[in-house]
């Protein structure tokens, strides 16, 4: 199992971070490049078509502003791609977020919450989790620690 994280520049680690995270939590490798789908173009098709072939299975990418790198990796790869809109100065991360989830129809990207690498890192599990029942198993004990987590806070007050 291996999910490769790519994101726009060195200043989207921080976010993206959550979702190296939440895989290494769940046991999935995965492989952090950083790429620009305006600066450095044919490295991005270049990764994303060859995405396959090196073992990766599932694509998270970060991006703010304009964010197209999504999109621009989805359109390379049949694999599945999360987007991550990274919260921008200018106007927030809501053009991030509506760069992502616009896709045209037939390049599809599941876009999570504005900088919420952690759910992108999650999804990408459930989506392996097909494939993988013993991760399943893992997902369900998370869930099950989420909520008894919350269970443990109504009892406190």
């Amino acid at each position: 199992m291996k999910v490769g994280i790519v994101m726009g520049s060195q200043s989207d680690l921080p976010v993206m971070q959550d979702a190296a995270d939440m895989l290494k939590e769940f046991g999935i490798e995965t492989e952090i490049k950083i790429m620009s789908a305006h600066r450095s173009p044919r490295l991005v098709e270049a990764y994303s078509s060859g995405a396959e072939d090196n073992g990766i299975e599932v694509l998270i990418a970060g991006a703010g502003g304009a964010a197209h790198l999504p999109g621009v990796i989805a359109a390379f790869t049949p694999l599945p791609v999360i987007g991550v809109p990274v919260k921008s100065t200018a106007l927030n991360g809501m053009d991030s977020l509506l760069s992502i989830v616009q896709m045209p129809s037939g390049v599809p990207v599941a876009t999570v919450g504005i900088n919420s690498a952690k759910n992108a890192g999650i999804l990408a599990a459930q989506m392996l989790s097909v494939k993988y029942p013993e991760l399943r198993q893992k997902i369900k004990d998370y869930k099950d620690r989420l909520a008894k987590a919350i269970e443990a806070k109504s009892k406190e007050k």
